[in-house]
């Protein structure tokens, strides 16, 4: 069977975008973006995977799987699905897929997740895209267990493994 995870870092207020991007840069968020979703399939939007800069794109060492509604969009190293459902059956049966983005994503999957990994910023960012809530989730892991860490940019930040 496989489990759904949803992974995601987000800003006071559950701000998670800004304008097509990601409003902050935290290379300490990414490189555990990178640990948690290595190795597993990863389900995102279009503009999810038109965010990641060109040089990054795809992923490496995971299948890309992007949805869209777009019959006739491709691109160099991604998998096209036209729902959620079809991405999640392009995977194939692995023991994980991560979902990574963005909002719509979000909201239809987290509902069939058993797995929320969220970066905490404690930052203050307009954002016009927003995690969903966390309602009937419990943090069973924090890193650190208790206050924040810093990041070399200066912003603080925490990591929250979530469960049902």
């Amino acid at each position: 069977m496989t489990h759904i995870g949803l992974v995601w870092a987000e800003a006071a207020g559950g701000v998670i975008g800004a304008d097509g991007g990601m409003p902050w840069y935290v290379p300490e968020d990414l490189a555990h973006f990178k640990d948690v979703t290595a190795q597993h399939p990863v389900v995102m939007g279009r503009r999810t995977w038109e965010s990641l800069p060109e040089g990054f794109r795809p992923l490496p060492g995971r299948a890309n799987i992007v949805v869209t509604r777009s019959a006739d969009w491709e691109s160099d190293g991604a998998q096209r699905a036209g729902s959620l459902e079809e991405a999640l059956q392009a995977a194939g049966d692995p023991e994980r897929v991560w979902v990574i983005g963005g909002a719509g994503l979000f909201r239809e999957a987290i509902g069939s997740a058993d797995l929320l990994e969220v970066t905490e910023l404690d930052l203050e960012v307009e954002g016009d895209t927003f995690a969903p809530p966390r309602d009937g989730w419990r943090v069973v892991a924090a890193d650190p267990a208790e206050g924040w860490h810093t990041s070399r940019r200066g912003i603080r930040y925490r990591f929250l493994r979530c469960e049902r």
